[in-house]
């Protein structure tokens, strides 16, 4: 889950590993509309400024610095809340400058950032190479142009990315950079190692910088085999305090495949908005039998009947997981899974598409995965698990 060589975006930038999929925002046709009344929590300071800068930029839509730090804003509350309608009126913040080519260095990153969260990784790279055309000192650029290759497994452009930051990042972000390829990609273990060095090493690192760092040494823990480590980290990462989908996400499937769910529903109470998380809570209340399960489910499929109309193909690993765990669909659940593995990589999107190929009996439906697996040299226990099951089903 980034921005602006700029002010806000490049912490944000840190919690934008692509991993939730948001559902394609409405584009209201004038700033009056209203579409929905969000909660607004009293005397909250970060909605008194967004309501500042909504009216300043109603009285001069060209201003490319309100519009930048509004749409920041906007972006920092779908990052948090998993509300992906907030992507929604940062794209209507910068309408001015969404189609045009010769944007703003500032616009076009913003921009990137947004085409990323909505999964146009193509879109996004051609912002962030014309970025990094204007000026190549730009770490930002660098940083997010890795995380879009990384999700779509291309290790060598992200190793490159992550050696565009040198000198214009803090060592600690240019090493998890690199961490988290060679994680990725058969170094685990090493790769775990240092970044648990260099985090020791850094007791100046940001708030947001600590919680990047500590969700990816989660992460590389968890895919190595070491639950107990994946655990310290994920609560070290949350008493950051720094509200993020991302980590609450990965959270919950690390606790789920503990046999947690318990602790998955008072983790993501609150936390119903968002699609993401709707559907581990969901997945959870059924493991433990609760009555709620079925109202969830209910919302769950409404959410998704309703993506389905929009043409919305950017949570189809949730549906893929909805469809197979909680509904049993394992054939319809392989469909989508298999549709998702042609634009994102990542290796949960690889594990969705295994156990949906386990499920439905069609263990050559999982070849892209298992090809991945084998050239990227990932280690992940359970994938690898997968995969052997996978060979032992093959005719």
């Amino acid at each position: 889950m980034v921005g602006p060589g700029w002010r806000l975006i490049p912490g944000l930038a840190l919690l934008a590993w692509a991993a939730a999929a948001p559902a394609a925002p409405y584009l209201p046709r004038d700033d009056a509309q209203v579409l929905e009344r969000l909660p607004v929590r009293a005397g909250d300071p970060a909605w008194r400024e967004v309501r500042r800068l909504r009216q300043e930029l109603s009285r001069n839509t060209q201003d490319l610095g309100v519009a930048l730090t509004l749409a920041e804003r906007y972006y920092g509350l779908a990052l948090a809340e998993g509300d992906p309608r907030y992507i929604g009126y940062a794209q209507s913040a910068l309408k001015p400058w969404w189609d045009a080519a010769d944007a703003p260095a500032g616009a076009l990153l913003l921009r990137a950032t947004l085409r990323q969260y909505l999964h146009d990784f193509d879109g996004a790279i051609a912002d962030l190479d014309r970025a990094l055309a204007k000026d190549s000192r730009n770490g930002a650029a660098w940083f997010q142009r890795a995380v879009i290759h990384i999700v779509q497994a291309r290790y060598p452009d992200a190793r490159r990315d992550c050696e565009g930051m040198r000198g214009l990042y803090a060592d600690l972000m240019v090493l998890g950079c690199a961490a988290t390829v060679e994680a990725l990609s058969g170094g685990a273990e090493a790769a775990y190692a240092g970044l648990r060095r260099a985090l020791d090493a850094a007791p100046a690192a940001t708030p947001t910088q600590r919680l990047w760092v500590l969700t990816r040494l989660a992460e590389i823990a968890d895919r190595l085999g070491l639950p107990a480590e994946a655990d310290r980290h994920f609560r070290q990462a949350l008493a950051v305090g720094i509200r993020d989908n991302y980590l609450l996400a990965v959270y919950a499937e690390f606790l789920l495949d503990q046999n947690r769910p318990a602790e998955v529903v008072a983790l993501l109470k609150g936390h119903e908005r968002s699609d993401v998380l709707l559907v581990r809570l969901a997945l959870a209340e059924k493991a433990m039998g609760l009555r709620q399960a079925a109202g969830h489910e209910a919302t769950i499929r409404a959410r998704f009947d309703a993506a389905r109309l929009r043409g919305d193909k950017l949570h189809l690993q949730d549906e893929a997981r909805f469809t197979l765990q909680f509904l049993k669909r394992p054939k319809e659940a392989l469909k989508l899974a298999q549709e998702n593995y042609l634009t994102q990589r990542e290796p949960g999107d690889a594990r969705m598409l295994m156990e949906a190929a386990l499920g439905a009996g069609d263990p050559r439906a999982a070849k892209p995965a298992l090809d991945w697996l084998a050239n990227a040299r990932h280690e992940d226990v359970y994938i690898r698990r997968l995969a052997e099951q996978l060979r032992k089903t093959a005719p």
